[in-house]
């Protein structure tokens, strides 16, 4: 295997070997604590922009498969792993093939605890990979590269176009940010029929269409990147039944008068622990976000915190107080991970009745 580089913007350069496609990737450079899952990792739309650390060591033992991708669009930007498993079998295609086919560029043979432990002290950090420019070369490009909060991510991963995917129940508009498979499938398992529609449509072109209830999907970036449809969602959300994940969440925060700030190192992985406030009960959920809502910016809102996470007490969801208008920050889709909260789903569907 050809040596490959990992370069921050604090200077630090990582040598490793060149996985997937060959080529140079910037971007801000994160970790996920899943075990398993890489394939659903980094076909996930809220993870562009961004170039992925798996802390577990083991990565591609399992191969992959079509089944597995969270989404068709570009995701990840680049992979960092200890140990690479990633050659075909005779069952089964292997990882680094994927990667290529994906065009995703990565670099094995990095000790990923380290690169870990100096994201948890410093914060998310910019970076970059390559196989084809030395470390110093790649410093140059990592430093002259925009901030990730200036980027418009979500419309390089939002549907370009409506899509119906035909259920037997009352309708959901989807208003798609980035959103996963899964979200669809399990939308479609509690017997909506989903209309999906590019985040630019309007309030007045979704409601045109009078669906029963309103779902803002995940996404990936800064909240504030994506201001010109605050209306929108504020809009949908005082007019039909109202679900938001991840960004969607975020999003209707903002569209009531809240705020967002970034986390130092965001929550990413498969074992974040949250408690919903109303019942005491505590939950083991997936999430992958690096911004999150102020409590304290809630208190002149309509708004008021439903769930809070367990590790550092922020806020894991929301809801309005006079409207049926629900948001959370994880993932109840999970892929990878528990499906702990996956009843969220059902509880829309009784909201809209």
């Amino acid at each position: 295997m050809d040596k490959a580089f990992l370069t921050l913007d604090d200077g630090s350069v990582y040598e490793g070997l060149a996985i997937g496609k060959k080529g140079t990737v910037l971007g801000e450079i994160v970790f996920t604590t899943n075990m398993t899952g890489y394939q659903e990792v980094l076909t996930d739309p809220s993870y562009a922009g961004q170039i992925v650390t798996f802390t577990y060591p083991m990565i591609g033992n399992y191969g992959v498969s079509e089944e597995f991708n969270e989404s068709d669009c570009k995701a990840a930007k680049g992979l960092i792993i200890k140990e690479f498993h990633g050659l075909e079998t005779e069952k089964r295609e292997g990882l680094d093939k994927w990667l290529k086919d994906k065009n995703i560029t990565g670099i094995s043979e990095i000790d990923t605890r380290s690169l870990t432990q100096k994201i948890r002290s410093k914060g998310v950090v910019p970076g970059g990979i390559s196989s084809i420019q030395d470390g110093d070369k790649l410093l140059s490009l990592v430093k002259d590269s925009p901030p990730i909060e200036s980027l418009n991510l979500v419309h390089d991963v939002s549907t370009k176009k409506k899509i119906v995917h035909k259920g037997k129940g009352p309708t959901v508009a989807l208003l798609d940010l980035g959103v996963k498979k899964s979200i669809i499938n399990y939308l479609l398992d509690e017997g909506f029929n989903v209309v999906q529609y590019p985040y630019s449509t309007s309030a007045e072109d979704i409601l045109n269409d009078n669906p029963d209830g309103i779902v803002v999907s995940p996404g990936p970036g800064d909240p504030k990147a994506i201001g010109s449809i605050l209306k929108t969602v504020k809009i949908l959300a005082e007019s039909k039944p109202y679900l938001g994940i991840c960004l969607g969440h975020q999003l209707l925060a903002l569209a009531f008068g809240g705020n967002t700030f970034k986390l130092k190192f965001g929550h990413r992985g498969g074992n974040h622990p949250v408690c919903e406030s109303a019942t005491g009960k505590a939950v083991i959920t997936t999430q992958n976000h690096g911004y999150s809502v102020d409590p304290d910016s809630l208190k002149d809102t309509d708004l008021y915190v439903t769930h809070t996470a367990l590790n550092d007490n922020t806020v894991e969801g929301i809801a309005h107080k006079n409207l049926p208008a629900m948001a959370i920050q994880f993932h109840p889709e999970a892929s990878p991970g528990p499906l702990d909260s996956l009843d969220i789903f059902s509880k829309f569907r009784k909201m809209i009745g």
